[in-house]
């Protein structure tokens, strides 16, 4: 931690933000909260980082005790990165900034957006007020990546899991996704468009896909 630069506070907040305030580090807690990823993966999901400086960021949360690396067994035998039980406790961090972030006034860049981002808002966001007793296992398909979503009156897991018999399957991208959560087009024109395609109980998709309140800016 020698080459870090450090707030010399003795607030515990400002002890937080030397370990996961330099940029980057936050997004790539982000990026393992549902699960261990390959350095390859990382990089997929935080395509504005650079090798070098993931590279670093990687190695000084590690250093930190935030996540570890560690190798797959066989047949895989790949070195993945994960999250600490006490790294995973930043989710609770991550998901409020991102609630206030979408509260944000004035206009905000419309960057790419990563899978697991858009899984873990719609984690964030879900309201079971809204899902009316929802009870339901829908698998959330985004490209090559399948969530398992499990509603229930208490609020919504979501896990990267398979689903053996979903009441619904959604299948979509990122963008779509995230206007359709966002509020800036309706299910039904994004299944009109062919870039939303909803099988098996489409009143079950329907009513997940109306579950997430889209903040509005804060006053």
């Amino acid at each position: 931690m020698a080459t870090r630069r450090r707030y010399d506070d003795g607030c515990s907040t400002a002890y937080a933000l030397d370990l996961v305030g330099e940029r980057w580090a936050l997004l790539v807690v982000r990026e393992l909260l549902f699960g261990p990823k390959r350095f390859t993966d990382l990089r997929t999901g935080l395509p504005g980082a650079s090798p070098n400086v993931l590279s670093q960021r990687l190695r000084e949360l590690d250093e930190s005790g935030v996540l570890v690396r560690r190798r797959l067994p066989p047949p895989a035998a790949s070195w993945v990165y994960e999250l600490t039980p006490w790294g995973r406790q930043l989710e609770h961090v991550v998901a409020a900034l991102g609630r206030w972030g979408a509260q944000a006034p004035g206009e905000r860049g419309d960057g790419p957006i990563s899978v697991d981002s858009m899984m873990l808002a719609l984690r964030s966001l879900y309201d079971p007020a809204l899902a009316d007793g929802l009870v339901a296992d829908v698998l959330v398909s985004v490209g090559d990546d399948g969530f398992r979503a499990t509603t229930t009156p208490e609020g919504l897991r979501l896990a990267r899991e398979p689903v053996d018999r979903p009441d619904a399957v959604i299948r979509t991208d990122t963008v779509t996704l995230k206007d359709v959560v966002c509020g800036r087009r309706t299910p039904a024109e994004a299944v009109a468009a062919g870039s939303l395609a909803v099988s098996g109980d489409r009143a079950v998709a329907m009513r997940f896909l109306a579950s997430f309140p889209s903040p509005g800016p804060a006053a």
